[in-house]
């Protein structure tokens, strides 16, 4: 019988240039998943823009949805789903989103809508297929402070879904005017982490609400995990026969299946076949909370992985490999890497580059000004107090590097830690 996973991938080598190329090693059959090379993002990426010719697509886009996937720059990637596919995909995670809802509840989406921004009109689409029923109020992520908080107590509106930013800008709010709304009972947040500290605020205004994930999903990867009320912060469970989710070691490439040991979150969709996702990086640390064979298997994220192709910092999504060209243009083959923290609830991004005798490095406001120019929505973010961000000139020996295979790491995240060193080891 053929399975799903073998019936995209010969779907996937027939009808896309880039997955025939990519498979070209691969025999027709008698193959695993792990046989199967992992997306290098960059070179899935490169061509998207040039949606009537890239080659990652199994045919012409003739229904359905195009959306970016984020980016800082004007090269925004475009994520492609036919109508029958994005159906399926809010049908799904519909069904675990209603999971964390009661019958009657009143939701407002307060996600963004708009430049082909694909929050908004996915937690709308998700909630229409929600297995309990309730009531959206749809007012997405530009809606007034007062205008909001009058209307959720007029319409006893008892859920909020949102991105933590925009729900904690509303919370600071109704802390400075001093006001609170017990009617909310739950706040299903996404897009980005909501931090530790962060949570006192919302306790103030919101007394009587509990805080989760909305589930776990992207634009570009589509399903990963879905949020359900025994799940606590930062863990999803699987999709079973949607999509298949592995954690892979970052320093030998092969699979773990042991509980609590760290490595990159992999996505294989079963439900794409457009635009296929077989074994894509999401560019996220994640461990196993179950063991093997659990129907449902719960995972938990753990920050950034050191090699990923995204990350996030703030509200932004920011892409390595387009730090990398600007760092190429201004300081040549420097090694570099990316270290995010946090502290007074805040963002930080240091971008670090080795220097060593002999080298000849641009002045580090030079470096400063580029990143600005070049990534339009980091200087506002920058201008807004959103984010701190910082260009620091190091010996090399100090870069860090991962502690098994020595090679350096592109991204060091010390920003969250939602696993214990000892859980860890």
């Amino acid at each position: 019988m053929t399975t799903p996973l073998a019936s995209i991938v010969r779907h996937a080598r027939l009808h896309a240039p880039y997955y025939r190329q990519l498979y070209a090693h691969l025999p027709e059959s008698d193959w695993q998943l792990s046989d199967l090379p992992l997306i290098e993002p960059e070179t899935f990426w490169a061509d998207a823009a040039d949606i009537d010719h890239w080659p990652v697509l199994t045919g012409p886009i003739l229904d359905g949805h195009v959306f970016k996937t984020g980016g800082s720059t004007s090269e925004g990637k475009l994520s492609i789903y036919s109508r029958e596919e994005w159906q399926q995909f809010i049908h799904r995670f519909g069904q675990g989103l209603g999971k964390q809802l009661k019958a009657g509840d009143r939701v407002a989406n307060l996600f963004f809508a708009g430049d082909l921004y694909t929050s908004f009109l996915f937690i709308h689409g998700s909630l229409s297929h929600s297995p309990v029923p309730v009531c959206e109020f749809p007012f997405t992520g530009a809606v007034d402070d007062a205008t909001l908080a009058d209307a959720i107590n007029q319409y006893g509106i008892t859920v909020l879904a949102c991105v933590p930013a925009q729900l904690l800008r509303f919370a600071s709010w109704l802390n400075q005017v001093g006001r609170q709304l017990p009617g909310i009972r739950c706040i299903l947040y996404g897009g980005e982490s909501l931090f530790d500290d962060q949570r006192p605020l919302l306790d103030r205004v919101f007394p009587n609400a509990r805080t989760a994930s909305i589930g776990c999903a992207s634009v570009d990867a589509g399903l990963i995990g879905a949020s359900l009320p025994d799940c606590t912060s930062g863990e999803h469970r699987v999709f079973d026969g949607d999509t298949l989710v592995e954690i892979i070691d970052e320093a030998t490439g092969q699979p773990i299946t042991a509980m609590n040991q760290v490595g990159m979150l992999v996505v294989t969709n079963l439900q794409r076949r457009l635009m296929p996702i077989l074994r894509y990086p999401t560019g996220d640390l994640a461990c196993w909370r179950e063991t093997v064979g659990t129907p449902q298997r719960k995972f938990a994220l753990c920050g950034r992985a050191s090699q990923g192709h995204r990350l996030r910092v703030g509200t932004l999504s920011l892409f390595p490999a387009e730090i990398g060209k600007l760092i190429a243009a201004h300081a040549g083959h420097t090694p570099w890497q990316l270290h995010l923290s946090r502290s007074a609830g805040v963002d930080t991004l240091t971008l670090r580059l080795a220097d060593d005798a002999g080298q000849a490095l641009p002045p580090r406001a030079e470096l400063q000004t580029a990143l600005q120019i070049t990534l339009p929505a980091l200087a506002e973010a920058l201008l807004q107090g959103q984010v701190i961000v910082q260009v620091h000139y190091l010996p090399s020996s100090t870069l860090a590097t991962h502690p098994r295979s020595g090679k350096l790491l592109r991204i060091v995240d010390e920003r969250h830690y939602l696993v214990t060193q000892e859980e860890m080891a």
